[in-house]
């Protein structure tokens, strides 16, 4: 059993152990990380028991990458880490256009875990291309 004070949850994308036939799981700041994962990569209505847990970030998928858009794309994942992720602060969410033109839009989020106080960041890397299709 283990006894982390940041959580323990399951990996991400799940991953099964042969030997013990059990899932495999994450503890404190990787599991935080996990959880990122899954709240950028979740549609809000996915969850039967958390109906707008999530962002629609996979809605913005054709929409012009103006100023403003990417204001609204920052604010939608402080809100969905504000609301989903109480483990963390978030300080800044940047985003990286220089592969813009790939299809391919870096957003790193630099946040604070509350109960260490300790600084970490999250690329999360947001295709602006179909799934089959080479980058």
């Amino acid at each position: 059993m283990n006894n982390s004070f940041l959580g323990t949850g399951w990996s991400f994308p799940p991953a099964f152990d042969r030997d013990s036939a059990s899932v495999l799981l994450t503890s404190d700041e990787a599991d935080i990380q996990c959880s990122l994962q899954i709240l950028l990569s979740t549609r809000p209505g996915e969850r039967v028991l958390l109906p707008n847990y999530g962002c629609n970030l996979d809605e913005m998928l054709f929409e012009p990458l103006t100023t403003t858009f990417v204001n609204y794309i920052k604010d939608l994942i402080n809100t969905a880490i504000l609301y989903y992720e109480p483990r963390i602060t978030v300080n800044n969410i940047s985003i990286n256009e220089d592969d813009v033109l790939d299809g391919v839009i870096l957003i790193e989020i630099t946040y604070t875990v509350k109960s260490t106080n300790s600084r970490f960041n999250y690329v999360f890397p947001f295709y602006k291309t179909e799934a089959n299709q080479p980058l």
